[in-house]
């Protein structure tokens, strides 16, 4: 018998055999929701949108939910993981000034304002307006969405007071509430006039009103 020409076929490596990961309902449900809601807020967005626009069936949905209310919750903890991860990533975290680090915060913020409003707006926050009388379990779960991203940035203040020996009558945590106050307020403003500009005047000030805070003094700026 005649010998068999050519190479023999070459083993498939496991990357060339592996098919692609495919995600799930739940996840593709997650992920549109960022999107519809930012976009027609909670009230106004509809299962039946959420599944149109995540490809599923409104079987998939009460599937894996079993309410709008909780596709909701989940969606603020999506919100939350998706957008900690970015945020922790980001290069603001390589000044060596804790101070720096604050500010650069703020500047990233403003860098964002990009797109369209639904494109840079807060998902937490659009649904917390809305919910908060309401949904006591959403309402809860952007409660923790926002404070849970601000306490990121106590430590870096928190630092920064020590370095400069501040002793001031409000606390590292209450400022960073604030840095939140303010960027959900530019939120509303930039709905209301159809423009990232004036998110992005307010981020302006806030970085001009974090630098007077912490502007070098003599003395104390309570107490004795």
């Amino acid at each position: 018998m005649a010998a068999r020409t050519g190479k023999a076929p070459a083993k498939q490596t496991a990357r060339q055999t592996a098919k692609p990961a495919k995600v799930d309902a739940r996840a593709k449900l997650l992920d549109a929701a960022l999107n519809v809601i930012r976009t027609k807020g909670y009230a106004a967005t509809s299962v039946d949108e959420l599944c149109a626009a995540a490809g599923v069936t409104k079987g998939a949905f009460f599937h894996h939910f079993k309410s709008k209310e909780a596709l909701g919750v989940a969606a603020a903890e999506h919100w939350s993981a998706t957008t900690g991860a970015m945020f922790a990533g980001a290069p603001y975290h390589e000044a060596a000034d804790p101070l720096a680090r604050v500010l650069g915060y703020v500047r990233f913020r403003k860098s964002m304002l990009t797109g369209g409003v639904p494109d840079f707006t807060c998902l937490v926050g659009t649904m917390v307006q809305e919910t908060h009388e309401t949904s006591p379990a959403i309402r809860d779960a952007c409660d923790r969405s926002i404070s849970g991203h601000a306490a990121t940035l106590e430590a870096d203040i928190e630092a920064a007071m020590h370095e400069r020996g501040m002793r001031p009558d409000w606390s590292a945590k209450s400022l960073a509430l604030h840095t939140q106050a303010v960027l959900q307020g530019a939120f509303i403003l930039a709905k209301a006039k159809g423009s990232a500009e004036v998110a992005a005047d307010s981020a302006d000030h806030l970085i001009r009103y974090i630098e007077l805070l912490f502007r070098a003094t003599d003395a104390p700026t309570t107490g004795e």
